[in-house]
């Protein structure tokens, strides 16, 4: 069964990267895009600038369960390495995770509580796209992120062979 999970938890990080890596690619199209329009044309655009915000949105929540998971976030386990002795490490160690999933339980719930109250109201810029939309990366990404961390408690650390260790292909 944890051979099946870590395989999954593969996809999802993969998701969560592919998901940040199209935002940025948006965001940085759509900005010039205004700015061309605002400055040369002389004729400003009124979406660039929220759609960029959104992409914002997404690449920050899903990036930041990527970037739990393959250890790169800044994040207090710092502080947990420059503690002396392995017994106050370990303990340590355990209480990052429980924060990081109570943090993560706080904005599934809440997350999920602001996207249900702003369901029907609708973006200005956007308006075929409601609000509530908007606001799902925040307990998406939670969500994600409590299944990391439950893979690292159960599980430990992705396994050496895990998709998030790969080297991108050489071009020679």
């Amino acid at each position: 069964m944890k051979p099946g999970y870590v395989r999954a938890m593969d996809a999802l990080y993969l998701l969560c990267v592919a998901i940040a890596g199209f935002c940025i690619v948006v965001m940085t199209v759509v900005i010039p895009v205004g700015v061309f329009f605002r400055y040369v044309l002389n004729s400003a655009l009124a979406w660039p600038e929220p759609a960029a915000t959104l992409m914002m949105i997404f690449f920050t929540f899903f990036g930041g369960a990527a970037c739990y998971r393959a250890r790169v976030h800044i994040s207090v386990i710092v502080f947990v390495g420059l503690l002396v002795g392995d017994t106050a490490k370990k303990v340590a160690a355990h209480v990052v995770e429980v924060a990081v999933a109570a943090l993560a339980l706080f904005m599934l719930i809440w997350g999920a509580e602001l996207a249900t109250t702003t369901w029907h109201q609708v973006i200005a810029e956007f308006p075929w796209l409601l609000v509530g939309i908007t606001y799902l990366p925040v307990p998406a990404a939670a969500f994600i992120t409590l299944l990391f961390v439950l893979e690292r408690v159960w599980i430990g650390q992705p396994p050496p062979n895990s998709f998030i260790y790969r080297e991108p292909p050489s071009v020679n």
